[in-house]
């Protein structure tokens, strides 16, 4: 039997309706979603106030830009596009984490500084002779060596010559120690503990010298036997090396302290470096909290670990004839691969996208790259600038007039990114070199603020996951990142002794540096005490 047309047309009516009021309510609900998106996750970043505005320049067709270059974002042809901004907004939303626990400081357990010599500390009398002292490496190498032949000079009771800066190492920096540091306060400060001089006196200077390259980590017996011995047939001593020089461990109280007294409290920087860290550290908290990222990928780090992963195969051969042109440098043949899976490799700007984003830090979270200039630089700096365009430097924080007078010295650009970084709400290095372990134990010497130290061997594994589509961005990688850093955040604990089994060398090598955490030496926890209401301190 036929069915009516009348009754058909209207069939064909309702279906009609029904389709449009879907239509319509889909519609809704995409529209509420974005409008969600954009208030939970706003997209524009906080406007400076006109003094912090940044240093722009003109280009010839009359456009602005930010003078540093990887401010611009550019896919590299070697590598795949960076996530849009849909997809951030995508991943915040699944690893959201509260904002105060992103830049919480761990819990302190109320240990403070406790340096003050014993009782028994006497001030240094008549000395046995002049100590000389060539640093070597970069700043932050220079600075634990130089801190570490003060508590040597009292060791073999020694008149400490100003020390010399290294001026021949990779970075070819001309500066001398006034330059860097503060020389008047480092003399006056320390004048209870050790005699300090400027330059070797004139009657001095045509004497034979014991020029000697003290051993490694060496203790109180081979400086008050070995070496004090040199002072029966020489009247000055000249210490060919810095580095690592003085024992982590098992060194008298007292030296210990004068340790922690001569980095943290005499070693200050220049005036003139102090006033601008300090000009770059308020500029950064106009933003509000920020994160200072110790990006290790420069070229002298790359060149130096053998590490190649990501970059083309130019790249890596031209860091190969770094490596291999550099006399000092002793291991030439580096497998890159082998290197990252065992965490020795610097994260790499996309990696570091990755785990900032796992860790939970929004897109408009301020960043201060602490770095000198980045190898490959927009080439690399695409996925981390696409999901964090707050990305600040010294570079941009200030005119090119206010730095022209670091900006050839790198241990001063340097000294400006140690100011920023130690003053940071939380400090994130993407390897463990020295500037990195110098800064953690600073921030723990100044309360143990928030430093985010990442697991870069069991990282490269999850990444690599992501990397072959077995493991995708969201939750499931924000767990295993936040769980694995629980305890990586620059919580009070004792400085870490050697790993079982070594001997020898090795031994002292696996060793915590005493630099990376001065606890228990230098810092106490202090208590109520139980009868009078008073704080008293422990060990």
């Amino acid at each position: 039997m036929m069915v009516p047309a009348k009754r058909r047309l209207r069939a064909v009516a309702v279906m009609r309706k029904m389709i449009t009021c879907a239509i319509c309510a889909f519609a809704m609900v995409a529209v509420l979603s974005v409008h969600v998106h954009v208030q939970v996750f706003p997209s524009r970043v906080p406007v400076l106030p006109d003094p912090y505005k940044l240093p722009t320049t003109t280009t010839q067709k009359g456009r602005t830009e930010q003078q540093q270059s990887w401010s611009r974002e550019v896919v590299p042809p070697h590598s795949k596009a960076p996530i849009g901004p849909h997809q951030i907004r995508q991943l915040e939303g699944i690893t959201a984490v509260p904002a105060l626990k992103l830049w919480k400081p761990p819990p302190n357990r109320d240990y403070s500084p406790c340096v003050e010599p014993s009782s028994n500390y006497t001030a240094p009398g008549e000395s046995s002779g002049y100590l000389l002292v060539h640093t070597n490496g970069g700043l932050n190498q220079m600075r634990a060596g130089i801190c570490d032949m003060v508590a040597v000079a009292r060791i073999i009771n020694a008149t400490l010559v100003v020390p010399e800066l290294d001026k021949n190492s990779f970075w070819q920096d001309t500066s001398n120690f006034s330059d860097v540091f503060d020389e008047d306060y480092f003399i006056s400060s320390l004048a209870s503990d050790v005699k300090i001089v400027r330059k070797l006196p004139k009657d001095m200077l045509g004497v034979t010298k014991a020029v000697k390259h003290f051993r490694s980590w060496s203790g109180m017996d081979y400086y008050q036997e070995e070496i004090t011995s040199l002072w029966e047939d020489y009247k000055v001593i000249r210490a060919a090396k810095s580095d690592s020089r003085l024992a982590n461990n098992n060194l008298p109280p007292d030296i210990q302290k004068l340790r922690c007294r001569a980095c943290y409290e005499a070693l200050r920087f220049s005036p003139q470096i102090e006033a601008m860290g300090k000009l770059l550290v308020d500029r950064m908290r106009a933003y509000g909290p920020y994160i200072a990222l110790h990006l290790r990928y420069e070229k002298d780090m790359l060149a130096f670990s053998g590490c190649t992963h990501g970059l083309s195969a130019s790249e890596a051969e031209e860091l190969k004839k770094i490596r291999d042109d550099t006399s000092y440098w002793k291991i030439k043949d580096i497998d890159s691969e082998e290197q990252r899976s065992k965490g020795y490799c610097p994260l790499t700007p996309t990696e570091v996208a990755m785990f900032l984003t796992a860790l939970g830090y929004p897109s408009n979270t301020p960043i201060y790259i602490a770095a000198g200039e980045i190898y490959g630089g927009d080439a690399h700096m695409g996925e981390l600038l696409s999901r964090y365009p707050l990305l600040m430097s010294k570079e941009k924080l200030a005119s090119v007039e206010e730095l022209e007078p670091f900006r050839k010295h790198a241990s001063q650009m340097a000294a400006l990114d140690y100011i920023v970084s130690v003053a940071s709400a939380v400090f994130i290095p993407t390897y463990s070199g020295n500037m990195a372990r110098a800064v953690e134990g600073h921030r723990r010497y100044l309360g143990h603020r928030k430093t985010v130290s990442p697991d870069r061997k069991l990282l490269v594994r999850l990444f690599d996951k992501v990397e072959r589509g077995k493991l995708k961005e969201g939750k499931n990688l924000a767990t295993r990142v936040i769980e694995l850093h629980k305890k990586r955040q620059g919580s009070p604990r004792k400085r870490k002794g050697p790993i079982s089994g070594t001997k020898g060398m090795d031994r002292f090598r696996s060793e915590e540096a005493f630099y990376v955490n001065p606890l228990p030496d230098c810092l106490c926890q202090r208590q109520p005490s139980s009868s009078t209401g008073t704080s008293s301190a422990i060990r």
